[in-house]
C-alpha cells in the first residue's frame, strides 16, 4: 500500500493546482456566496464536489477515454457545457443594483435543491474537467493501480473539491466581506456573467474549429 503514496501525492498536487485555478466552478461559487445564503452557497459547494464523482466514475469505467477519442461525443459534451454556462451567464448579466445584501440572512431567491443542482451541473457538464480526469487516470495514475485505490483517489478529489469551495463560500458570506461588495456587487455579478460567456464562447469555438484535446493533465484545466 505504501508503494502508492508517491502516486497519491502527485494526484493530490495536480488536483490542488487545478481546483484553485479560476474557472466556471469558482465564478458560480463566488456569485452564490455573494447573492445567496450561506446554506445555499455550501450546498452549491457540495454539488460541485459531487460533480467530480461523475468524472471519476466514467474515467474508471474507461468511458471517459471513449468520449475523448470520439469527436462527435466530445463535441456534444462541449455544446451542452457551453449552453449551460450561457444560461448561468444570462442570469448574472441580469443582476440589478441592490441585488446583493449585507445582512447575515440575505433574501433567498433559490431553493436548496436548485443550489445543489447548480453546483453539480456546472462541474459535471464542464468538458475541461472531462479532459483533466481522463488525462489524470490515463497518464498520472498507473493502469496497475488497484481499482479500489483509484476510486479512493476519486473520492479524495471529490471531498477536497467540496471542502475548498465550502471555504470559499464561507469566506464570501462573511458580513464584512459582503459589506465590501454591497455598492458594486451587481457589477461583479455582471462581470462573472461576462467571464462565463467568454468560457462558453471558447467551448463553442473549439467545437467549430475541431481543436484536439490535450494529451496530459495540466494545472488549471479542471476549472
Amino acid at each position: 500500500m505504501q508503494n502508492y503514496w508517491p502516486e497519491f501525492l502527485t494526484v493530490a498536487l495536480v488536483h490542488l493546482l487545478a481546483v484553485a485555478s479560476p474557472g466556471p466552478d469558482f465564478a458560480v461559487m463566488l456569485r452564490q456566496a455573494l447573492c445567496q445564503s450561506r446554506k445555499n452557497a455550501l450546498l452549491t459547494a457540495i454539488g460541485i464536489g459531487a460533480g467530480i464523482l461523475v468524472h471519476v466514475c466514467y474515467s474508471l469505467l474507461g468511458i471517459g477515454l471513449l468520449i475523448q477519442q470520439s469527436v462527435l461525443l466530445f463535441s456534444i459534451l462541449k455544446v451542452m457545457g457551453a449552453l449551460y454556462l450561457t444560461w448561468i451567464a444570462i442570469q448574472c448579466l441580469r443582476a440589478r443594483a441592490g441585488g446583493i445584501h449585507v445582512e447575515t440572512s440575505p433574501q433567498i431567491s433559490q431553493s436548496g435543491l436548485s443550489a445543489l443542482r447548480l453546483g453539480f451541473l456546472t462541474n459535471a457538464l464542464n468538458p475541461k474537467a472531462t479532459l483533466f480526469f481522463v488525462s489524470l487516470f490515463s497518464v498520472v495514475i498507473s493502469p496497475g493501480t488497484p481499482i479500489a485505490l483509484q476510486a479512493g483517489y476519486g473520492l479524495y478529489m471529490a471531498l477536497a473539491t467540496g471542502l475548498w469551495f465550502a471555504m470559499v463560500g464561507i469566506f464570501f458570506t462573511l458580513p464584512q466581506v459582503r459589506r465590501g461588495f454591497n455598492r458594486f456587487g451587481h457589477w461583479l455579478d455582471r462581470l462573472m456573467g461576462g467571464v462565463l460567456l467568454v468560457l462558453a464562447g471558447q467551448l463553442l469555438m473549439s467545437t467549430v474549429s475541431g481543436s484536439e484535446p490535450p494529451s496530459g493533465p495540466t494545472p488549471g484545466t479542471d476549472r
